[in-house]
């Protein structure tokens, strides 16, 4: 076997073992995933059998109608739905204006400022979360969108990522516009925003992902099942003496499409962005 023959075979060996550990690890990621939907095809009684189940059951229609029957869990999505979207898009606002002030522009006390910003980044929530309950309180904004949306507007790290992001947008092209007659607002939203448009994406994720699982501060603020989030419903779905786990399944899986709807639509903008970077111009 010539030099050329061994390197390929090594190379081909590789290759094998490499995509067997992932495929591996692909089932293993899906796996909980596909547990779950067919969890949702059986009632209470059956879901825990053993041994377990890996074929689907007939109680899916059972446990869809009964859950959003018997629970508010229908106005809860609407709800979780409404505060995500609307915090995502003011959040990006917020994060991005804020990040572009600290990258391009300079002014007394920039330092000190951003430094408050990341000292928060290593605060953990549940220290701020009885101050912002008595802000709450003394707003009179308990049981409310604003209570839930307003106080984390400015994220830290959203502002970090930003910051981060549009240093890497040339000062030259920003003062070429201004020279050109470009008023702040039209450089901002016509240079900066298109030219981070992935970070934008991913920021929008995880803002998204942050509100829709936040869970601790609006079981505190929230005091009726009509103001539920879907974290929140979901845990009222377990009862003291009995839970249909069937119905608490049902809604998991379902509190699932929203992310995933958003990650294929913004998926683009990341390839997008990809690909814009790989080309030279």
């Amino acid at each position: 076997m010539t030099d050329t023959n061994i390197v390929a075979a090594k190379s081909r060996g590789r290759s094998l073992v490499l995509t067997t550990a992932i495929a591996a690890g692909a089932v293993l990621m899906v796996l909980p995933f596909y547990w779950l939907l067919i969890a949702t095809t059986y009632d209470a009684k059956e879901i825990f059998s053993t041994p377990p189940h890996f074929l689907p059951g007939t109680a899916f229609v059972d446990n869809f109608v009964g859950l959003f029957r018997d629970t508010l869990f229908g106005r809860a999505m609407v709800n979780s739905v409404l505060v995500s979207a609307t915090y995502t898009v003011l959040g990006l606002v917020v994060c991005t204006a804020a990040g572009y002030a600290f990258a391009k522009f300079r002014f007394r006390g920039q330092g000190f400022l951003f430094g408050a910003v990341l000292v928060t980044l290593a605060l953990p929530s549940q220290v701020t979360l009885v101050p912002l309950f008595q802000i709450m309180v003394s707003l009179g904004w308990l049981d409310s969108y604003q209570a839930l949306i307003l106080p984390n507007l400015a994220l830290p790290f959203g502002i970090f990522l930003m910051r981060q992001t549009m240093y890497a947008i040339p000062d030259e092209m920003i003062q070429a516009a201004r020279i050109d007659g470009a008023n702040e607002f039209r450089v901002f939203a016509g240079i900066v925003v298109p030219t981070i448009r992935p970070a934008i994406a991913a920021l929008a994720i995880f803002l998204f992902l942050a509100q829709w699982n936040d869970f601790v501060y609006p079981l505190v603020v929230l005091r009726t099942p009509e103001s539920y989030t879907v974290p929140v419903a979901l845990a009222s779905l377990q009862g003291i003496g009995t839970t249909d786990y069937g119905q608490l399944l049902m809604g998991t899986m379902l509190s699932m499409l929203p992310v995933l709807i958003l990650f294929l639509f913004l998926q683009r903008h990341f390839v997008a962005g990809i690909l814009a970077g790989a080309v030279k111009q």
